[in-house]
């Protein structure tokens, strides 16, 4: 069951001493509610890039970084203007920039020229997916009954392992590149806070003079061009995107009006093209799969037309993708509430996520006790407000989650669907260890123990209520 125990030794790491004078300095942390002593370090090796030495005399400051124009032009900003050392952090979550190497290295080279002295990029695609993506599929959970979080889920994963890079550079100051309207700021700095409540946010967009000066796309172009940072052609679009293995994200822009594009038009450029066809261009023929889960998490994927079989969960979860784009499964056009009091509209593609979610709710019907699922139903909504609000490290979410895991105790077995025409078609449904479904009792051609007499008493009892208030 996963709990909040790798988070304690990681809060500790930043109050520890540090007993080396090289760069892989062992820790020893105490966490004050147990009183017991943990090793800690990253969850997996860094894989860092360093550029020069950091100034000693300097403030070091770890931003998250994406290689675009907004925090290139910060990461420059921060070290010309505010005289930070900075190190600029990318996490591999499996979005387009990452995929190729060459494109790495162009992120890595113009991290450089804004003057970064070290860069990482760091893969944490299993471990989004078995630590993050999962544990939201096992919680049944839809945001306000649409949406799937994959960016919400993906921010406490991004922040995690920066505040894990923090720590090995023996940074005090944090940064992201998060707008001041938006709801991933929250989620950003609650974790970092979560995680070591001395470190400082600097946080740009939210600074008076750092606005002033930077109004719109131009003045950072501008800014760019003469701190000599390669710049991109202009978009044709001015929509921004938000990726991960998850799903990808489209908003802003053409998208702000909820009316456009109607039946009109068409949706601007790439939007919901990316991870899914449309569904007139879906395939005729439906997929057949059989998913088999394990206390709530997907465990294998079997295709029935080419006899593929996956079992690797970050294989798995990509596989799902793979399918569910092609047969057009997980688009969505909502308009939602943010956290900071706003609603925004959003397109979003999650494939795999969708699929997942739809297989699993089907296992759980066969599965879970009926009072039982009504108690996890209001968990899931506290754990879809407190996902999306940003509080993925809180003591209420250790909480929520821990209830929700014992709840999948029994959803093990295999869920039969088919993909057709953007639709999850549930097929069949079975657990040998788990089912709480009695064919003998249910079946109108046998009485199968269940006195059909004692129902007139039960309808009476039950009725008592509704006579009395007429």
């Amino acid at each position: 069951m996963l709990s909040q125990q790798w988070l304690r030794p990681l809060r500790g790491l930043f109050r520890s001493s540090l007993r080396s004078s090289c760069g892989a300095s062992e820790r020893v942390a105490q966490w004050p509610l147990l009183g017991a002593t943990f090793s800690t370090g990253p969850s997996t090796p860094f894989n860092k890039t360093e550029f020069r030495k950091p100034d000693p005399s300097k403030p070091r400051l770890v931003l998250a970084y994406s290689g675009g124009l907004d925090t290139s032009t910060q990461l420059s900003y921060l070290v010309n203007e505010k005289g930070f050392e900075v190190c600029a952090y990318i996490a591999d979550m499996g979005q387009d920039e990452t995929l190729n190497p060459k494109d790495v290295e162009e992120i890595c080279a113009k991290a450089e020229t804004s003057g970064a002295y070290a860069f990482y990029c760091e893969d944490v695609r299993r471990e989004f997916v078995t630590d993050f993506v999962f544990p939201t599929i096992r919680a049944s959970v839809l945001y306000e009954g649409r949406y799937l979080m994959g960016t919400s889920v993906a921010r406490p994963m991004i922040g995690k392992r920066q505040m894990e890079v923090v720590a090995e550079e023996g940074a005090q100051y944090v940064s992201h590149g998060s707008t001041g309207k938006g709801n991933d700021q929250v989620r950003f700095e609650m974790c970092y806070y979560s995680i070591d409540p001395q470190v400082e946010c600097v946080t740009l967009w939210r600074d008076p003079v750092y606005l002033d000066k930077f109004k719109g796309r131009l003045d950072l172009i501008d800014y760019a061009t003469k701190m000599n940072i390669p710049v991109g052609a202009t978009k044709k679009h001015s929509y921004s995107e938000d990726e991960n293995l998850m799903h990808i994200s489209y908003e802003s822009g053409e998208l702000e009006d909820p009316a456009y594009p109607g039946n009109g038009e068409e949706y601007p450029g790439l939007v919901l093209k990316k991870k899914t066809r449309d569904i007139n261009d879906c395939p005729d023929t439906p997929a057949r799969l059989t998913i088999d889960f394990e206390r709530g998490d997907p465990t294998r994927v079997y295709n029935w037309d080419d006899g593929t079989t996956v079992t690797d969960p970050l294989e798995l979860y990509l596989y799902l993708n793979e399918i569910g784009g092609v047969h057009g499964v997980g688009r969505i056009d909502i308009v939602e509430n943010r956290f900071v009091g706003m609603k925004s509209r959003g397109c979003y593609e999650t494939p795999g996520g969708t699929i997942l979610y739809h297989a699993h709710l089907d296992l759980e019907t066969l599965t879970m006790d009926r009072e039982v699922m009504r108690i996890r139903d209001s968990l899931s909504l506290k754990f879809a407000e407190l996902v999306y609000n940003g509080y993925w490290y809180s003591p209420e979410m250790e909480f929520v989650r821990n209830s929700l895991d014992y709840a999948q105790r029994t959803v093990t077995g295999s869920v039969d669907i088919q993909l057709h025409k953007a639709n999850v078609i549930n097929r069949g449904r079975s657990s040998p260890l788990h089912s709480l479904y009695n064919q003998d009792l249910v079946s109108m051609d046998m009485e199968g123990g269940f006195d059909a007499t004692q129902s007139t008493g039960f309808i009476k009892t039950l009725s008592t209520r509704i006579k009395a208030n007429k």
